[in-house]
């Protein structure tokens, strides 16, 4: 089995459990594919890989089973730039502190690489949402799982963005900025702003606005299908635009759109996992003296 592997730098708290990963991935001869940035880690502390492969950004990933992901939801977000649209399932072993997404905690790893090797897993392909604007922002990698976002840069004073839907006007939002969010990215920035918590495969985007000056606006929630674009106006000529967390600064000429993207994340989902149990353990539902 060829299994990639990417993580960002890590502290020693968890140099046991990556150690751990390999030892157990190469007892299974398993042929690894580390990535390069992650293989700096690796080597500065001293990690034992083994023998490996090095893939460089860019590089072509489609001859991989798996890629395993160790860190956090951003660490999987990353891995999924490099992935693009090659559909290698990812598996997130979270080391860092929330995962939505990468669910699989650090001491049930060797649990999750035997339901790999088993084929005892169900894979969970995620919408992703497509940048398109006339600067060609972010290259070909304008796609993103969680959130599309606009936000003041340069000063303290609210921007408005101009919203539109299938070519129809939907209203000016005079606020610090906008998040257009899929239903996996629901859970994310959006909720912190007042968003609803959105099923996974609703076939939905989720419009929300950050703090809003009129107080009557509400986030809105529109299929999928639907084509978003946007312009923005403000004091300051620059504002922020970002895809996950990858961002761009842009000035008020640009106009942006959005549209579901022609391919999905796959995400390996345990069976012995839910988004439903996700939602428990991860915003402490039910946590209750009455419980």
């Amino acid at each position: 089995m060829r299994i990639g592997i990417h993580g960002k730098e890590f502290t020693r708290d968890t140099e046991d459990v990556i150690q751990s990963v390999f030892d157990e991935l190469k007892k299974r001869r398993a042929d690894i594919v580390v990535s390069s940035e992650f293989n700096e880690h690796l080597i500065n502390n001293n990690i034992d890989s083994g023998k490996v492969e090095i893939y460089q950004l860019r590089e072509d990933l489609s001859e991989l089973d798996y890629m395993l992901t160790l860190g956090g939801d951003g660490t999987l977000l990353e891995a999924l730039t490099h992935i693009r649209d090659k559909n290698v399932p990812i598996l997130g072993i979270n080391t860092g502190r929330l995962g939505f997404l990468a669910t699989t905690a650090k001491s049930d790893f060797r649990n999750a690489i035997d339901a790999l090797f088993s084929r005892n897993i169900d894979i969970d392909e995620r919408t992703l949402l497509r940048l398109e604007s006339d600067d060609h922002l972010f290259g070909d990698l304008n796609f993103a799982l969680n959130d599309f976002t606009i936000l003041k840069k340069d000063t303290s004073s609210m921007i408005v963005v101009h919203a539109y839907i299938d070519g129809e006007f939907l209203n000016s939002y005079w606020a610090d900025g906008i998040i257009l969010s899929t239903p996996t990215g629901s859970t994310g920035y959006s909720i912190s702003c007042g968003g609803p918590v959105v099923l996974p495969h609703s076939d939905n985007f989720i419009l929300t606005p950050v703090s809003p000056h009129n107080l009557t606006i509400r986030p809105i929630v529109v299929p999928d299908e639907s084509e978003l674009s946007f312009t923005i106006e403000g004091r300051s000529n620059n504002f922020l635009i970002s895809l996950d967390s990858r961002f761009e600064v842009v000035d008020s000429s640009v106009r942006l759109t959005i549209k579901k993207e022609s391919f999905t994340a796959k995400l390996v989902k345990l069976k012995d996992n839910s988004y439903f149990k996700t939602l428990r353990q991860k915003l402490n539902w039910g946590l209750d003296v009455r419980n």
